[in-house]
């Protein structure tokens, strides 16, 4: 069973930067597409990124350009680098998984809570 688990969350003032990282367990992560999602207080989950297992990624419009996926295949680790952060990036976010030959992301990490201060 795949296991996630994030770190790297934590509190930083508006305009600074954040690295998160989420360690993969439980499964081959080579057959894994993976991505990061936050949900605000008070707001349904949002995508973020997403890293393919070809190294294609994908980012929402709100952090094009400011945030950068990127998967580390011998450590098993995803990061999500966080630039230029605002209140509006204030969420919990959380590492997903998914296998090639599944359209949903089906594996959750438990989240690490980010927080931007003005």
């Amino acid at each position: 069973q795949v296991q996630l688990v994030e770190s790297g969350g934590g509190l930083v003032q508006a305009g600074g930067s954040l690295r998160l990282s989420c360690a993969f367990s439980g499964g081959p992560f080579g057959d894994y597409h993976t991505g990061w999602f936050r949900q605000a207080p008070g707001k349904e989950r949002e995508f973020v990124a997403s890293s393919s297992i070809g190294g294609s990624t994908s980012y929402a419009d709100s952090v094009k350009g400011r945030f950068a996926i990127s998967r580390d295949n011998a450590k098993e680790k995803v990061y999500l680098q966080m630039n230029s952060l605002s209140a509006e990036d204030t969420a919990v976010y959380y590492c997903a998984a998914k296998y090639y030959a599944r359209s949903v992301y089906d594996s959750w990490g438990g989240g690490t809570q980010v927080t931007v201060s003005e």
